[in-house]
């Protein structure tokens, strides 16, 4: 309760924002400890908080990497941000997120291009209302949400690694999650069932995979602190935000109920605010494996917290992922 009245009200927390925040204004505060020369990949930034998320961080002299499906879009994208931010440098390269044959030559491509990568935005996300499936045979809001973003993480990572330990910057891994993951109860929580629905919901299948998302993080922290790698990685829920998802959500709701529950909607710049300050905040230096929401730690659900649950859930992940692309698992 004590939350949900903070973030209405918009007040700050302990590190000085809110719920109210911009992109901007978190990033503002310490744009002059951004260090140059930093390289940052962002999925599903041709819309939205992502966005938002590439023309903040392209202002602080970010070289941003866009990945898309649509590269007309993204093309579009870049020629914004670099009529506000002239000297911005942007590479568009193809990747569908759904598809881990695309994953796998996106990242070949990328490593190809010999740039540093300091930080890796997972923040691509969908919502379907009907069950469909990707061409590696998965249901489609888990492809794409989660596997697709576990592949791109475990094969950027040494990049991530080799490049702070050249630079002595600490590498920066945000997986945007979403609130609802609290939805989720253990019981459903399987992950086979969550590969292939015998009964499809799309609510379920998007809170399921944001869950996953965390879980993701959380391990992941785990193997970098044990091996001392400067690499963190953390989770970040940006509110409920005015994008094509939550109009996607529409149709489980009454108009009424949406039109008053809009209100409460963040804007795409206050969405993005929390990305921005995990991503680029001198105050996280060292901060793993949390949940973050409206720029302040918080609590995720225990669920998301079962430290065997994350690494049960790392291994299947790996195990299905090296499977579909006919290769035994590194």
């Amino acid at each position: 309760m004590k939350e949900t009245l903070r973030y209405l009200a918009g007040l700050a927390g302990p590190s000085g924002y809110g719920s109210n925040s911009t992109a901007e204004q978190v990033t503002e505060d310490f744009s002059c400890m951004v260090p140059p020369h930093l390289t940052a990949i962002i999925t599903g930034a041709t819309s939205g908080i992502g966005a938002e998320t590439a023309r903040v961080l392209a202002k602080k002299g970010v070289r941003i990497v866009i990945p898309a499906r649509d590269l007309r879009r993204a093309a579009e994208l870049k020629e914004e941000i670099q009529k506000e931010s002239p000297q911005a440098e942007i590479i568009l390269l193809e990747l569908d997120l759904s598809s881990l044959t695309s994953v796998k030559r996106f990242c070949t491509e990328f490593l190809s291009l010999g740039l540093s990568l300091n930080i890796l935005i997972n923040n691509a996300g969908i919502f379907s209302q009907n069950l469909e499936f990707s061409e590696d045979k998965i249901e489609m809001t888990y492809a794409t949400n989660y596997l697709g973003h576990f592949l791109l993480t475990e094969m950027l990572l040494e990049k991530m690694v080799e490049t702070a330990a050249k630079t002595g910057i600490q590498g920066r891994i945000i997986n945007v999650t979403s609130v609802i993951h609290s939805w989720v109860k253990r019981d459903s929580f399987r992950f086979n069932q969550m590969l292939n629905p015998k009964n499809y919901n799309g609510t379920r299948a998007y809170a399921q995979s944001k869950l996953a998302n965390i879980l993701h993080a959380k391990e992941m922290a785990r193997q970098l602190q044990a091996r001392n790698a400067r690499v963190t990685i953390n989770a970040v829920h940006p509110g409920i935000v005015k994008t094509g998802i939550t109009r996607a959500h529409k149709g489980f709701i009454t108009d009424s109920i949406f039109f008053v529950a809009s209100k409460l909607l963040k804007s795409s710049s206050q969405g993005a605010s929390t990305t921005c300050y995990v991503a680029l905040s001198p105050q996280l230096e060292g901060v793993t494996g949390k949940y973050f929401a409206d720029c302040n730690e918080s609590s995720c659900s225990s669920l998301a917290n079962d430290e065997s649950e994350a690494q049960k859930l790392f291994k299947q992940t790996r195990a299905v992922i090296y499977k579909r692309l006919g290769q035994p698992a590194a």
